[in-house]
């Protein structure tokens, strides 16, 4: 047998027995053929197959089917089956329309009258909806069988167990066969796929198949349909595309099936959609309503049909994907109340906290007190998982709860710093109405607000905010929204003018606010004048309000000031007091640009294995693609310089060469992109190109009153290339230029920087400049550039023929890359250095398997001890006790496995030549 021209697996014994009963009729043997099955299970199909059999047999085939809106329709199944029948008399048709009950069976008469001509198949599909007169009514038929040349064939989808069919629950006198269908098999979804595909279906594509759609024939023969229909192949890669047309096919089954249910028994389908993996049945029950506790039967007609299974002492629904199915069925506002009514029950029944947000996020406001605490622990949570989205996901319906406007500002404060991770648009435009709305009070929400925002990178849209409140705001705000004005943007104030744009107030001389004091700190810094002022005032904002909880974008600002003034140890200090709180607050905008500050420190300090770790850092904390256009060029520009100082040239000119937004260029890092990849065409010896990218950083801090050499020494790197080019006068012209500003600011690291920028371009006493710039440099922060100046030093006194006054300068900047994890390129001038002296060279990394177990103090100690350092001279370089340097040496010494100094020595000298840097 065949169904529409194709076998049925998984079916032959059915169809085999249908077929039969077929014959059997047709040599006038009556029976009665119940098919039973979970819906899908192929009833429908196989006794629709049956009666194409029949009929092509020559025998009458009368069909109905049972549906839930006729079962209390008096006749309603007898009316459709009778309907098609010749013969049936006027008395019968009224008799099945009229709603007094009849003391006989109407039409049956008949039709066992027309039955003694022609053999008669009669069909009924879904038997367990039949309304009670029409059970009477095939009863009776079903006495009358022996007699008749009629086979009854009926099927049930799941409502009734094996033996109880309701019009054979009774002795029946004739052939009776139950037919019980089962889930397909591996080897019958294995043939379905053959047969449906065209093609046999690897091994992993049919186990696939098998598991997503449960051996329901329906779902598997649709789903398999609609993946051919596609062009798919029964393959192994195609699994994912299989699970997900499977899923959407069984979801449609069940809602399907679920139509064919009673209201109470949806409900609790509903129910367990919501919750069931979470409550007890009980309270399951409880959810779908008072009539789910005492419908009989309720449990054992959901297992029937398919829809749960049995989880302990619970359910659970059969189908968990089609959960979305199943709700999206109910209106809007049920589904909601479902939920929150769901949330309820769970919190009293201690459920996690994040299973409660679960049901919590598509439920109507409760207005429970819990309800809010319960959905910031569970964002803290999902942020310290990395998932982000859940996290903006509770804040935001925590916001959707009853609020006064205090505390719903303070949340949107905290949703606004998560969304910069997602959504930074958003972010910007909930801190900005919360800056134009305020909370209503008098606290200090609409300068928090801007304060997040901007510290993000100085957005127009909030600054145009802050310049409106103004008017309104109270003096404490007034003051702290005016400082935020101006600690961002591109240009100063004008310190000849009353008034800044838009109408903000100019900045006091001596400001006590502490916002004010960072901008005002942060503009003579940018002017290179007045380095003592400048470093009270960013002390001043450090520590009036610089402990956790103050105000983000001018404790950023106070610390890049101390970078400029030479006060590095407070700076660091200081950021990483910052980026402790900006982590507890979530602020992850702001964290990255602390870590990317410190990571500039560290690299002015040489150590750039922590500038490399702070950039990391800070690219973990907020990917690149989120950064604000206005701030990502200081990111690009100190990972360019990391890049080139570290020997990678081709990372440093893949970052120059990346594309930016056309809006990064007004923000307030441009200057920095230009100059690191003016760095890189030197690197690329494109001098030229180098040349014009110096003078386009030049003219780009000019025009926005940036002069101070200590952000970035453009003049004298522009100089170089113009020495390099032939230009001597102009390299001496910007060399000088930039010595006289740094005198004026007398930071020693910016007056060394600009010695050295002369020294390198001096056509004459080039050594006695040189000297300059090292003894200024000597005892400065800025160790990378003092590095810098030993190599120029000592190259210089090479090319002078004077190697006795080299000496000592290769060996000290031997000590100065042991002691650090310094850049390859010193490293390769320290060891080309080296070959022109004669001082040993460290080179190579220890081979030893051990010395990569070392904590980064133990390998400087020890790497200074292999040099013949002692003690107490370790003790000074470091700046540590030499009972510190001689715990270091222990630790060391255990974990290489030696005995002491001697074996020490003998390991590093051993390492000479290897190829890695020992430090």
């Amino acid at each position: 047998m065949q169904l529409n021209g194709l076998p049925f697996p998984g079916r032959e014994r059915e169809q085999a027995t249908l077929a039969q009963s077929v014959a059997d009729l047709g040599r006038g043997r009556p029976s009665v053929v119940t098919v039973l099955g979970k819906p899908g299970y192929g009833q429908d199909r196989l006794l629709r197959q049956t009666a194409q059999l029949a009929e092509s047999q020559g025998i009458r085939v009368l069909r109905a089917k049972a549906t839930p809106g006729e079962q209390d329709v008096r006749y309603g199944v007898v009316g459709q089956l009778l309907a098609p029948m010749d013969g049936l008399t006027d008395g019968s048709l009224k008799a099945l329309t009229s709603r007094r009950p009849e003391p006989r069976s109407p039409g049956l008469t008949e039709l066992l009258r027309t039955a003694r001509e022609r053999p008669t198949l009669l069909v009924v599909d879904d038997v367990g909806w039949l309304d009670a007169a029409s059970v009477r009514w095939f009863g009776a038929l079903i006495r009358r069988l022996p007699d008749a040349r009629i086979a009854l064939l009926v099927s049930s989808t799941g409502r009734h167990r094996p033996g109880s069919c309701p019009i054979s629950s009774g002795p029946v006198p004739v052939t009776t066969v139950e037919l019980e269908l089962a889930p397909l098999t591996a080897r019958d979804v294995a043939a379905t796929v053959a047969l449906i595909c065209g093609r046999p279906g690897e091994r992993a594509f049919t186990t696939a198949a098998l598991e997503a759609s449960a051996g329901n024939p329906e779902v598997l023969s649709e789903a398999l349909r609609h993946f051919t229909q596609r062009g798919y192949a029964p393959i192994a890669g195609r699994v994912p595309e299989l699970r997900t047309i499977t899923e959407a096919v069984g979801g449609d089954h069940t809602v399907r099936v679920l139509g064919l249910l009673s209201d109470t028994a949806v409900a609790v389908v509903r129910a367990l959609a919501v919750c069931g993996d979470l409550l007890d049945l009980s309270l399951v029950y409880a959810l779908a309503g008072p009539r789910a506790t005492s419908e009989p039967g309720l449990t054992a007609l959901l297992l029937e049909n398919g829809l749960v299974t049995a989880s302990g002492a619970g359910l659970r629904l059969s189908r968990p994907e089609a959960r979305g199915w199943i709700l999206a069925e109910m209106p809007g506002d049920e589904r909601s109340e479902l939920h929150a009514r769901a949330a309820e029950l769970a919190y009293r029944a201690a459920v996690p906290d994040e299973d409660i947000a679960r049901l919590l996020l598509p439920a109507h406001p409760v207005g429970e007190p819990w309800v809010i605490p319960l959905l910031r622990r569970t964002c803290a949570a999902a942020l310290r998982a990395g998932r982000t989205a859940q996290a903006i996901a509770c804040l935001s319906r925590a916001l959707e709860e009853p609020l006064e406007p205090a505390p719903r500002a303070q949340l949107g404060l905290e949703l606004a710093a998560i969304e910069v991770l997602a959504a930074p648009e958003a972010a910007d435009r909930r801190l900005t109405e919360i800056i134009r709305s305020g909370d209503g009070g008098s606290g200090r929400i609409r300068v928090r607000a801007a304060d997040l925002g901007l510290s993000r990178g100085g957005d127009n849209g909030l600054r145009r905010a802050v310049a409106d409140v103004l008017p309104a705001a109270d003096r404490d705000e007034r003051g702290a929204l005016a400082g935020l004005f101006w600690l961002t943007g591109t240009h100063q104030q004008d310190d000849d003018t009353d008034l800044g744009p838009d109408g903000i107030p100019p900045l006091p001389a001596d400001p006590s606010c502490p916002a004010q004091a960072a901008a005002r700190a942060w503009h003579l810094a940018l002017r290179g004048a007045d380095l003592s002022a400048t470093r009270a005032l960013a002390r001043r904002a450090l520590t009036v309000d610089g402990g956790a909880g103050a105000l983000i974008l001018p404790r950023i600002v106070a610390a890049r000031t101390l970078l400029l003034t030479d006060d590095l140890d407070e700076a660091e200090v200081r950021l990483d007091v910052l980026h402790t709180d900006l982590r507890r607050r979530h602020a992850r905008a702001a964290a990255a640009m602390t870590l990317t500050v410190r990571g500039e420190l560290n690299l002015r300090r040489g150590r750039l294995d922590m500038a490399e770790r702070d950039l990391a850092a800070a690219e973990r904390s907020l990917p690149p693609s989120l950064w604000h256009p206005y701030a990502a060029p200081y990111l690009t520009a100190v990972r360019i310089v990391a890049a080139l100082e570290n020997g990678d040239a081709d990372q440093a000119g893949a970052l120059a060469d990346a594309p930016t937004p056309a809006e990064s260029r007004d923000g307030a890092s441009w200057g920095h992109l230009l100059f690191a990849k003016a760095l890189v065409a030197v690197r690329d010896d494109r001098l030229p190109e180098a040349l014009e990218l110096f003078r386009s950083c030049g003219r780009w801090q000019l025009s926005r009153g940036r002069i101070n050499p200590a952000l970035m020494p453009w003049r004298s790197a522009a100089a170089r290339v113009c020495a390099a080019l032939g230009d001597h006068e102009e390299a001496r012209r910007l060399t000088e230029e930039e010595l006289a500003l740094a005198r004026l600011w007398r930071a020693p690291s910016t007056l060394g920087w600009a010695q050295l920028g002369v020294g390198r371009v001096a056509r004459e006493g080039r050594a006695d400049r040189l000297r300059e710039a090292v003894a200024t440099l000597r005892d400065a922060p800025a160790r990378l550039a003092y590095a810098g100046s030993l190599a120029e030093l000592a190259k210089a006194e090479l090319d002078a023929g004077n190697p006795q006054a080299a000496d000592p300068l290769v060996t000290e900047l031997f000590s100065f890359v042991t002691t650090h994890r310094s850049s390859s390129r010193l490293v390769a001038r320290a060891r080309a250095l080296s070959e022109r002296t004669g001082v040993p060279a460290v080179r190579g990394r220890l081979p030893h398997p051990a010395w990569a177990t070392l904590t980064e103090p133990e390998r400087r100690t020890a790497a200074l001890a292999g040099l013949g350092q002692g003690n107490r001279e370790i003790a000074e370089t470091l700046s540590v006790t030499r009972r510190t340097v001689e715990l270091r040496l222990s630790g060391a010494y255990r974990k290489l496995g030696i005995g002491g100094r001697a074996e020490l020595i003998a390991l590093l000298r051993a390492a000479e030549g290897c190829g890695t840097d020992v430090a």
